[in-house]
């Protein structure tokens, strides 16, 4: 439905995916436990409707997807940094029928990559999403796959456990540009791929990370309780595995804690919540400090960041609102703090704040408008805050409508 209904608000988009399913507003709001009237204000953008727990309810009972709802995917727009060949290129390379088995791919017949070469190449992906140049990353990330794949398939050895290293990345690379880009089923794809391609490795760090990327993978489809199995399987897995000098596998074990306390606050386990931050917070303390090892920003400040995120997820609007504005980010990859900076502006609008959330997302959008653009709680807050003005809306919020390309 991309475009359809990509201009919509997400209390919109439940009343047109109701009306398509021909349902009356007290039948939609009993499935979820709710009133007819709760519905119809939300509908009419009087309640906002970002907790993703009550949308993955809303989703189920309408029968569509949780990216149906929130407006994803959305079109990456073409820029000198992404060129013109973004997703469509990258869903291809994950679909080529040859990468299936060896005996559709034919004969090797051109030079393979040097794997220093391709390691740097993997390096310049995840940069470029570390610094919210999403554009680049989908333009990119193609290519890169490319070379991993034959890598792999050529190199034998010492080399081809390096090479399936590098092709575990490049697959985690590709499924952390597509759960940005709200391309759920195929950063599933490349998730799974990669985890694949990591198991040959025995490489416990990058086993660990592509844990993490599945994790992701499942969360952006809305399943939660998958998600926080996953996080208990793979500790498990990791924690034997820990020693007091290896910075990266702690990262990586601490790192998927976070993602698990994001899938527990979306399916309204405070208990279990609290467990994962616990034991993330623990990771970052025997770290030390900020690290970005295997470019998973891990540390004491991405945990903060994380209380905020799991806060607002769980309902708990004033614990987000004492606690995230007053997080130094900065020494955080751009795409981190400008993640935590939409939500605080969050935060502030579910308070009656709108006019500092606005301000807050102009903060966001001058360290990563492409970000902003694409973001799907940057895009619900301005459409709704376009709905909801009065008259027409101020300055500051049409200008930012329009560079968003909000109609």
């Amino acid at each position: 439905m991309r475009g359809m209904t990509e201009n919509l608000t997400i209390g919109e988009r439940v009343a047109w995916y109701r009306r398509r399913r021909g349902m009356p507003q007290e039948a939609l709001a009993g499935l979820v436990g709710r009133t007819a009237d709760w519905l119809g204000k939300a509908e009419n953008n009087r309640i906002e409707l970002d907790r993703l727990s009550v949308l993955r309810r809303l989703a189920d009972a309408l029968d569509v997807s949780l990216g149906d709802l929130i407006g994803e995917p959305t079109l990456v727009d073409w820029s000198p940094d992404s060129g013109v060949s973004t997703v469509p290129a990258l869903r291809a390379a994950l679909m080529d029928y040859r990468t299936l088995s060896p005996i559709l791919s034919g004969p090797v017949d051109v030079e393979p990559p040097r794997l220093d070469e391709l390691a740097r190449e993997i390096e310049s992906v995840f940069s470029a999403y570390q610094a919210s140049r999403f554009g680049f990353a989908a333009g990119r990330t193609p290519l890169v796959l490319a070379d991993a794949l034959l890598a792999a398939r050529v190199y034998g050895g010492a080399e081809e456990i390096r090479a399936h290293e590098l092709l575990a990345l490049s697959y985690q690379a590709a499924a952390s540009v597509l759960t940005k880009l709200g391309e759920s089923d195929l950063a599933w794809m490349a998730a799974e791929r990669g985890l694949a391609a990591a198991q040959r490795t025995e490489n416990h760090a990058i086993i660990g990370s592509l844990f993490r990327a599945v994790s992701f993978a499942l969360l952006s489809t809305g399943r939660f309780g998958p998600a926080m199995q996953l996080c208990e399987a793979g500790a498990s897995y990791l924690h034997p595995h820990l020693t007091p000098d290896d910075d990266v596998l702690l990262s990586v074990y601490g790192t998927l804690f976070l993602a698990g306390s994001m899938a527990a606050s979306r399916a309204d386990d405070r208990a279990v919540t609290r467990s994962y931050l616990g034991e993330a917070e623990q990771a970052a303390r025997r770290l030390g400090a900020d690290r970005n090892h295997l470019w998973t920003a891990f540390g004491p400040t991405n945990v903060a960041i994380h209380r905020v995120n799991t806060a607002m997820e769980l309902g708990d609007v004033q614990v987000a609102l004492d606690l995230g504005p007053t997080l130094d980010t900065s020494a955080l990859p751009t795409e981190r703090r400008v993640r935590h900076l939409l939500e605080v502006a969050r935060a502030q609008n579910s308070a009656g704040r709108a006019d500092a959330g606005l301000g807050t997302v102009l903060d966001a959008e001058r360290l990563a408008p492409e970000q902003v653009r694409h973001h799907y709680l940057s895009r619900q807050l301005v459409l709704s805050w376009v709905r909801n003005s009065p008259g027409r809306p101020g300055i500051e919020l049409e200008r930012l409508s329009r560079r968003m390309k909000i109609v």
